[in-house]
């Protein structure tokens, strides 16, 4: 167990995970208790009675049973501020009396009750108690005789110590959360990933799957009078099968990405495939950045499926345009068709994710009504917009 791990299970908040991170944290706690050695030897070798001897070992034991719940217990179950701010003070007390009743030795428990103060409270309060302790601790050395040296060597001690552990224990703190933090990040990057496999799958197989559909059903049509027109619709159906296959298998690899004219060639076989008159450009733009290409790619493959599969259209048309604004150059594509219009429910997963994509390349999405050449005013229409490097004026 490292020095870090060991330091996070000493001053964590929460109790140890098992029996041996239970046995390293009464370690740390219990190895500072060797520096009493100055006060039990007072008790053995000093000029005291047995009396005196009796109380002084009994006052040790209660210091340091006081000393071992604060550390240990209030570390592992946090106690209550009143039950806490008692138990310093108990401390600081037996430490005083101690001290003025027993001589000098017995300073070198205020070490103890500032380190204390500053591993149970918190930073803010701990940075006022600290340094009260130290002059309670001088103080109690002005009264005794001969104390003025062992004081002036337990001050610095004793106020490293209480910041020192003070500070140690804001630095696990923030360790700690910063370790829960990167497991929320995780879990959330994670979540991310996965909704953007399903957004990824939805846009690659909704619009092969509508395609394989239309052109199994043209087949099926064409199949009694014209074997050979169902046998080139089952070869596109094929031909669609194997390439949505190869987008599924770079979907999941992550390395997919659709280019705008392969969108414009799949546009215009999907839609006369469905019997739409299709007027889509010949060509795409060259000088497009790769994510404002692939946004685009997806917006087209999306209006084009939505439109073969729901609108019930005679004709789509899909402009392609580049405009300049105070913002910057920035590339339009809409897409237009005379059918039924806008649904009326909420929209679906696929303008969703549509959304969702053109965030991440600062561009934006508008759908309504259609209004314009080629829809009569009515039909829908979905219009894509995403910011580009400067370029001719027309794509």
């Amino acid at each position: 167990m490292s020095h870090e791990d060991a330091s996070v299970v000493l001053l964590r908040d929460g109790p140890p995970y098992g029996r041996r991170q239970y046995v390293v944290k009464l370690l740390w706690i219990g190895v500072w208790l060797a520096f009493m050695s100055a006060p039990v030897k007072d008790l053995v070798v000093g000029r005291h009675t047995p009396v005196g001897r009796a109380l002084g070992g009994a006052g040790l034991a209660l210091f340091v049973a006081v000393y071992l719940v604060l550390l240990f217990r209030h570390t592992a179950r946090p106690l209550g501020r009143r039950r806490l701010l008692g138990m310093l003070s108990l401390l600081g007390a037996v430490a005083l009396l101690l001290g003025l009743t027993l001589g000098v030795p017995w300073l070198v428990l205020f070490v103890y009750v500032s380190v204390s103060a500053g591993a149970t409270l918190p930073i803010r309060t701990s940075r006022l108690l600290i340094p009260l302790i130290c002059a309670v601790m001088a103080g109690a050395g002005l009264v005794l005789h001969d104390a003025r040296d062992t004081v002036v060597a337990l001050l610095f001690p004793a106020l490293l110590g209480g910041f020192a552990l003070s500070g140690v224990r804001q630095l696990i703190r923030t360790t700690v959360e910063l370790r829960e933090a990167r497991a929320t990040v995780a879990e959330l990057a994670a979540n991310e990933e996965r909704l953007r496999l399903a957004r990824d799958l939805h846009d690659l197989l909704g619009h092969s799957l509508s395609l394989i559909t239309l052109k199994s059903e043209l087949a099926g049509r064409l199949l009694p009078d014209h074997p050979g027109r169902a046998a080139e619709q089952v070869a596109d159906i094929e031909r669609v099968s194997r390439q949505a296959l190869v987008d599924v298998r770079d979907a999941v690899s992550g390395y997919r990405r659709p280019t705008l004219a392969g969108e414009l060639a799949g546009a215009r076989t999907a839609l006369a495939a469905a019997g739409i008159t299709a007027d889509v450009p010949a060509e795409a733009p060259d000088d497009l950045p790769d994510g404002s290409e692939e946004a685009l790619a997806w917006g087209l493959r999306e209006a084009v499926t939505n439109v073969v599969r729901h609108s019930g259209a005679r004709r789509c048309e899909v402009r392609l345009l580049r405009r300049e604004t105070l913002d910057g150059p920035l590339v339009e594509l809409a897409v237009t068709d005379d059918g039924r219009g806008a649904p009326g429910s909420p929209p679906g997963n696929g303008l969703t994710g549509l959304a969702e994509r053109l965030t991440h390349v600062h561009g934006s999405l508008t759908t309504g009504p259609a209004t314009g050449t080629g829809a009569a005013g009515k039909g829908f229409a979905l219009v894509l917009r995403v910011p580009v490097g400067r370029g001719p004026d027309t794509a």
